[in-house]
């Protein structure tokens, strides 16, 4: 039998970095994570604007509703998210955009920008493998036309 008492012995083997192993494997793959729906759409809606030629997502209809629906406390969708829907699973994700293109771009550039962009963004930030991602241009944005972002305030 050692002199020593069980706490100095596991004491000692924590000094000496000799301390069981528990749980087995490495640290990272002990356990899950998992990813939201939302999260994946925020990253998708961030990655879609960036690339040049994107004027808005979402539909006209979309964007004035969410337009008021963001005045509205505990409104349930931000604009970062409109016009994106995504299906995530354990380990892929398939993405649906809805975009408006600025007037005089070339429309199948601007979709591919975006999904490189997106395909990117969201495999780097989250891991997880993009099988899909769909676009409907819903709208063009010409030069003349007036923002329909801000409904016109009903007081004055």
């Amino acid at each position: 039998m050692s002199d020593l008492t069980e706490k100095e012995t596991t004491e000692t083997g924590a000094q000496r970095g000799q301390g069981a192993r528990r749980g087995g494997g490495a640290p990272a793959d002990r356990g899950r994570t998992t990813i939201a729906d939302g999260v994946v759409e925020k990253i998708t809606g961030m990655a879609a604007r960036d690339v040049a030629g994107v004027h808005a997502m979402g539909s006209g209809m979309s964007r004035t509703f969410g337009a008021v629906r963001d005045r509205v406390p505990g409104g349930t969708k931000s604009g970062v998210t409109r016009g994106v829907k995504a299906e995530v699973g354990e380990k892929q994700t398939a993405l649906d955009l809805e975009i408006v293109v600025e007037y005089g771009v070339a429309i199948s550039d601007v979709a591919g920008d975006v999904r490189e962009n997106v395909v990117a963004a969201v495999e780097r930030m989250t891991g997880l493998e993009v099988v899909e991602v769909n676009i409907a241009v819903s709208d063009v944005k010409l030069p003349d036309e007036e923002e329909d972002e801000e409904p016109e305030p009903r007081i004055k």
